[in-house]
């Protein structure tokens, strides 16, 4: 159609923002932050240049600041000052992500959502996301009434949506019951429908204290290789009653990304995880990469195949780069 069709017509700098398809806002993101109750300073993380554990009398203000750069949603990482092989301190009432949820919420009310992660990893000797017996088996079912308690007890102190992340068949409906049973109904489940067992996990392993003593989480975690079992994943999933689904990584697997919100059309996440973060920033301190372009490139690439929220440790980066806008 060469001379009539010019591609190049709508390029210029002037109309390029005309007909832009996808655009990135403040709005489609979500702030990690590790609490940590054995610390009384921020301690830095170092494999995630940038990030800190921070400790439980600063998360509020934490929260504060984030909601003032116009992030609506924070989702919190607790590590505990004792753990056991049990996982209990994931759920007691005076647990670290209990304190710093009611933290928060006297301090900054609803000026931001707060998200739960909720998991046995950071709370256990062993760190695997489920009870273990004698054998090093993980085991699925004793599991469940574990993540219920700790999401009851989540939702108490005031979690306005809580997220599974430990990937045990039948999860997402345990907590759904325990939620409306104890008169939690109208708390929304976060589910990590499609997460793999993907080795761009190591730094949030140091920064939340979640490295496991043995085997691996093959066994509860997706095999990389997989696309249609992320589909029965987050179809059993939204039947139990998952409100969002999300897909974890985020780069290495925009397929699923793509797949999950073209054939559900549910409210869709993804975690631009610590792998991902730490290699950018590892490539930009090296003067490889222009790290405010590619950070921007990279969660535009996740908005496009259909992401409506991004879980990033860019997220307090890229709000003031919008603002500045």
């Amino acid at each position: 159609m060469f001379p009539i069709t010019r591609m190049r017509r709508l390029r210029s700098s002037r109309l390029r923002p005309l007909v832009r398809e996808t655009e990135l806002d403040v709005k489609d993101l979500i702030c990690p932050v590790f609490v940590d109750e054995t610390i009384t300073e921020p301690v830095e993380i170092n494999s995630m240049p940038g990030y800190s554990r921070l400790p439980l009398d600063m998360i509020a203000d934490e929260a504060g600041c984030i909601a003032d750069m116009g992030i609506p949603a924070l989702i919190l990482f607790g590590i505990p000052a004792k753990k056991d092989e049990m996982g209990t301190h994931a759920y007691g009432e005076d647990d670290v992500t209990q304190k710093a949820v009611r933290a928060i919420k006297k301090e900054a009310g609803n000026d931001i959502i707060v998200i739960t992660d909720l998991c046995l990893c950071e709370y256990t000797t062993h760190g695997h996301c489920g009870v273990v017996n004698e054998a090093h088996e993980i085991l699925n079912d004793p599991t469940l009434d574990i993540l219920g308690k700790t999401a009851v007890s989540h939702a108490r102190a005031g979690a306005d949506i809580v997220a599974p992340s430990g990937m045990m068949d039948g999860m997402v409906k345990a907590i759904r019951n325990a939620l409306d049973d104890n008169d939690f109904k109208d708390v929304p489940i976060m589910s990590y429908a499609a997460k793999y067992c993907s080795a761009f996990y190591g730094p949030f392993r140091e920064a939340a204290g979640s490295g496991y003593a043995f085997g691996d989480r093959a066994s509860y975690q997706m095999d990389i290789g997989n696309s249609n079992e992320a589909m029965r994943e987050v179809a059993l999933d939204i039947e139990e009653g998952a409100d969002i689904i999300m897909v974890k990584p985020a780069l290495p697997y925009l397929d699923i990304i793509y797949r999950v919100k073209k054939k559900f059309g549910v409210p869709t996440a993804a975690y631009h995880v610590s792998g991902e973060y730490a290699m950018i920033k590892a490539a930009a301190q090296n003067g490889w990469l222009d790290e405010r372009r590619v950070v921007y490139e990279s969660l535009l690439s996740i908005k496009r195949a259909g992401a409506d929220m991004i879980l990033t440790y860019f997220a307090k980066d890229v709000a003031k780069e919008i603002a500045s806008k």
